[in-house]
């Protein structure tokens, strides 16, 4: 992911797009997600409390749609039976319903840790379609997501700014 991060970061940095706006645009991805804003932010040089900012908000600009609307979405392109989508849409739903799979009574924490640990195939996207898929009430489904994405910022800030970094930044 890495590599495609920097290869996307310098692309989109050629082509005039804003500092500010890269991250955001790699945090608003798909599988990128925050993981590779936070990366994206550290090679432009972008200041660490910015970066958190701009590729939170990226980050979370998707969820509200995918939860209330995920569903609504996958019906219409099942039931309008447009090839690639509805084979696409099978494979997503069976891969976030095999990831949670376990979550029966601690779906919050499952969500929480789903979000908030950055593995491939994790993140807020994922987790929201669990959420959604699972019919997972959203005044559970949100704060968790909300809380994965912190983890997952705090974590992918110290690997990329370093840890004495962000100390002395939070208490210098």
């Amino acid at each position: 992911m890495n590599e495609l991060t920097e290869t996307l970061t310098t692309w989109l940095a050629e082509h005039g797009i804003p500092e500010w706006l890269i991250p955001f645009l790699v945090s608003i991805l798909p599988l990128i997600e925050l993981r590779g804003g936070i990366i994206a932010a550290k090679i432009l040089g972008m200041e660490l409390w910015k970066a958190i900012w701009v590729c939170m908000l990226g980050n979370i600009l998707p969820i509200p749609i995918i939860l209330l609307f995920i569903d609504k979405i996958f019906d219409f392109i099942k039931k309008h039976k447009i090839p690639l989508l509805a084979k696409f849409i099978t494979y997503l739903e069976e891969k976030a319903m095999n990831k949670s799979s376990k979550m029966e009574k601690g779906e919050f924490w499952f969500l929480l840790l789903f979000v908030g640990i950055p593995l491939p195939g994790t993140g807020a996207w994922t987790g929201s379609l669990i959420a959604a898929l699972r019919k997972i009430p959203l005044k559970k489904a949100v704060p968790a997501i909300f809380l994965g994405l912190c983890l997952a910022s705090a974590i992918m800030c110290t690997l990329c700014y370093g840890f004495p970094e962000l100390f002395v930044k939070m208490f210098g």
